[in-house]
């Protein structure tokens, strides 16, 4: 049987674990917004310039 602190302290680290995994998926979340902004954005703009050439 687990004594108290061990079952704390594996409870701590598989918090702490997880809470690092959701901080990573949301970094990647907000580049990966962030990059198709931009892409949109440079999209936009060349459409733009096409337009007001042709």
């Amino acid at each position: 049987m687990m004594s108290s602190k061990r079952l704390a302290d594996l409870g701590y680290r598989m918090f702490s674990g997880s809470m690092m995994l959701l901080t990573v998926y949301g970094g990647y979340l907000c580049s990966v917004r962030a990059y198709r902004y931009f892409q949109r954005k440079k999209a936009i703009k060349v459409a733009a310039e096409d337009q007001t050439s042709g």
